[in-house]
């Protein structure tokens, strides 16, 4: 658990994330002198989180927001950036990673410090004991260039809680949270579960990149019913404010505009009545036209490939909706005969299955989605060349 020192006043509820700063015209290049202002308006207006990552825009993400912050007393904002060992296939060596955050950052220690997205697939290296990883950070901890470690994921519920049994020195989890993956990522479920285990949460995408800030007009009228001063935008970090275990959300701002209204949202708290937040849950599942699967699992015991089907269907339920990087990752980290082309049609699901759902074709539509996505391993090939492009 983090310690009383880090949950002060000094810690804000809106954090500024550094994954989608504003850019220059060639679309590449990060809009520095705009990041500054950004920045400098943030500490001005209460906020003293900002998180960064080392792969976010090819690397500069780090470079930047420390020159940004760098203009301001150490002891105004608190850092946190993130080790990618969820691309490992780059062979990242710790020690060589961290020295390099350290010095793009242009700082002696982090406040916060995350293994990058641990999830079913990447846990395997993060615990591996050849690269050493998680004891690595524990002795910077020790040394006090880590003030607190902690980790972000996109795994499962269930993952979470195997994760945290295993490796008990996290201090605190970044998540994916917003009213609409309350229910369609089980953020419910791992809510819970951080909450329970006294594991102060930090919320990314709250807005969901921004598709929960364009609604339909029939949903805006719905929420304008209730709040006509408040935009679709606020009503996802009212929503987060009403949950206790959320210690920071960050909003990954890419405008002066962005910045300068969520800040006015955070000066006032303005909890969500029963009907609001009704409202708000019934526009999330009209989002998406879900595949009626209750999760009994009756499924399991007839499948002769072993497929989780109720996962599975989950998937394609987010697919249907958005294609995620983060949701492919979960499919890719299964063995070949796991994933949903190895389905063998026989059947024997929907025969079973008390909502009728058919399995074989639903699997077979979400093989043919998954071929036309980039896999994981290609993503991080292409970002660790921009990265390279951008140190030289």
């Amino acid at each position: 658990m983090i310690s009383s020192h880090c949950l002060n006043a000094n810690l804000s509820g809106l954090g500024f994330g550094a994954m989608r700063l504003p850019l220059m015209p060639d679309g590449k290049t990060v809009d520095e002198a705009q990041v500054f202002e950004m920045t400098d308006y943030a500490i001005a207006g209460g906020i003293t989180y900002f998180d960064t990552a080392y792969p976010y825009h090819g690397g500069q993400s780090e470079i930047v927001l420390g020159r940004a912050l760098g203009r301001h007393p150490r002891s105004s904002y608190c850092l946190a950036t993130k080790y990618p060992g969820h691309q490992i296939a780059s062979a990242y060596d710790p020690d060589q990673v961290f020295q390099d955050q350290l010095r793009k950052c242009g700082v002696e220690y982090f406040d916060f410090y995350l293994l990058h997205n641990v999830y079913e697939h990447s846990e395997k290296t993060y615990l591996d004991p050849a690269w050493g990883i998680v004891d690595y950070f524990r002795e910077q901890q020790r040394q006090g260039t880590i003030r607190h470690l902690g980790f972000s994921s996109h795994g499962s519920a269930a993952f979470l809680e195997r994760f945290l049994d295993r490796v008990d020195c996290m201090e605190f989890c970044q998540i994916q949270l917003n009213y609409l993956d309350w229910t369609l990522q089980d953020g419910a479920a791992k809510y819970e579960l951080l909450t329970r285990r006294g594991m102060p949460i930090i919320v990314m995408e709250p807005v969901r990149g921004g598709r929960l800030a364009r609604l339909s007009e029939q949903d805006e009228a719905v929420l304008r019913s209730f709040r006509p001063d408040e935009s679709p935008a606020a009503w996802c970090f009212r929503f987060l404010q009403d949950l206790p275990g959320v210690r920071v959300t960050l909003s990954g701002m890419s405008s002066m505009a962005q910045m300068v209204e969520n800040v006015e949202t955070y000066r006032a708290r303005r909890p969500l009545s029963k009907p609001e937040l009704d409202a708000l849950l019934g526009i999330a599942a009209g989002m998406v036209d879900r595949v009626p699967c209750t999760g009994c699992r009756y499924c399991l015991s007839e499948c002769p490939m072993g497929l989780d089907i109720p996962m599975l269907l989950s998937v394609y339920d987010e697919l249907c909706f958005a294609s995620q990087v983060t949701t492919t990752m979960l499919v890719e980290g299964l063995p070949a005969t796991k994933q949903p082309a190895a389905c063998a049609r026989c059947g024997a699901c929907t025969r079973i299955c008390p909502q009728g759902i058919d399995v074989p074709v639903l699997m077979e539509k979400l093989a043919e989605k998954l071929a036309t996505l980039p896999t994981w391993a290609q993503i991080c090939k292409q970002r660790e060349a921009e990265r390279l492009a951008n140190s030289q």
